[in-house]
């Protein structure tokens, strides 16, 4: 089974064997690659049927894994990684690259088999191979082998001989004695790990609601409040505050009232736009209209 989120199943092709099965699971494609996605499972030993065909086993080598390369992604050159990788079921091993038309495409494998010894005694008989070929126009190679880890195999054999997954881990024998105190587990935080490969409408979806920030950001950026907006800079003049604020009609030419209230404060000292808001004044290219400037339409 391939992980959750990751690429969706189409089919499975299994072919019987006398002493074991083999299934493809063919997965969605999006790519350019020749050829289409798969996960191939064989599953070596335990099982008797009379009339099929013996399944060889392959053991996995650099020349073999060279040679499934080639027809798994024809064109595309695949380097293998040398570090050590492990999931839930064991080592594995992976190859990885990019095609001509810039496809990421990965060929992966493992071999679950417990225990082995040369004479045959002592050894657990089954086997299961994994092979997986990935190929995607809009996944990493990181998105790639997150499939790697989060596959499942479902079947096994019947018989504790043909146990390919190994004997449970015993219980420790310093449990029934004296000995360091055992403590209850603290609470289980449930934990998520992304397995799924983001297609090109996934990707498209998931930038709409930033391309609509972006645009509503755009449209609110000029329509800034008057306090804020910075006008060129005038000359300094000395004019009347309007009558409104000031409760009587002053001349077009002197200095303002040094006895009125606050509100008639100098355009020199005007307070700060972020303290407080501007105070009505006549724009000094229409002090001439009338006498006191009554003419005027105010402005902020």
């Amino acid at each position: 089974m391939p992980p959750p989120g990751s690429f969706a199943m189409v089919g499975v092709v299994q072919q019987d064997y006398s002493n074991g099965l083999e299934q493809t699971v063919w997965l969605t494609t999006s790519s350019s690659v020749t050829g289409q996605n798969y996960l191939k499972v064989r599953y070596t030993g335990g099982i008797s049927k009379a009339g099929r065909p013996s399944m060889d086993y392959s053991p996995i080598t650099p020349q073999t894994l060279r040679r499934e390369m080639i027809v798994a992604a024809p064109g595309v050159r695949l380097a293998a990684n040398t570090n050590f990788l492990r999931n839930a079921y064991g080592p594995i091993g992976y190859a990885s690259g990019r095609s001509s038309s810039g496809d990421t495409c990965l060929y992966g494998w493992q071999q679950i088999r417990s225990r082995a010894a040369p004479s045959g005694i002592g050894r657990d008989f089954g086997m299961i191979q994994v092979r997986a070929r990935l190929c995607d126009h809009t996944a990493s190679e990181r998105d790639l082998l997150h499939v790697m880890y989060g596959y499942t195999v479902t079947g096994t054999f019947p018989g504790e001989i043909w146990n390919p997954y190994g004997s449970a881990e015993p219980v420790s024998p310093l449990m029934a004695y004296a000995g360091r105190q055992v403590l209850p587990p603290d609470p289980v935080v449930p934990a998520t790990y992304a397995f799924g490969v983001n297609t090109s409408m996934e990707r498209a979806i998931a930038r709409q609601p930033a391309m609509a920030a972006t645009t509503a950001t755009v449209r609110t950026t000029p329509r800034k409040t008057p306090a804020a907006v910075t006008e060129p800079q005038r000359p300094e003049i000395t004019i009347p505050l309007p009558d409104a604020l000031t409760g009587s009609s002053t001349g077009t030419t002197g200095k303002a009232d040094t006895k009125a209230g606050p509100a008639e404060t100098q355009p020199s000292a005007r307070p700060n736009a972020a303290q407080a808001p501007l105070p009505l004044l006549p724009m000094p290219d229409c002090l001439a209209s009338e006498p006191g400037g009554t003419g005027c339409s105010a402005r902020q």
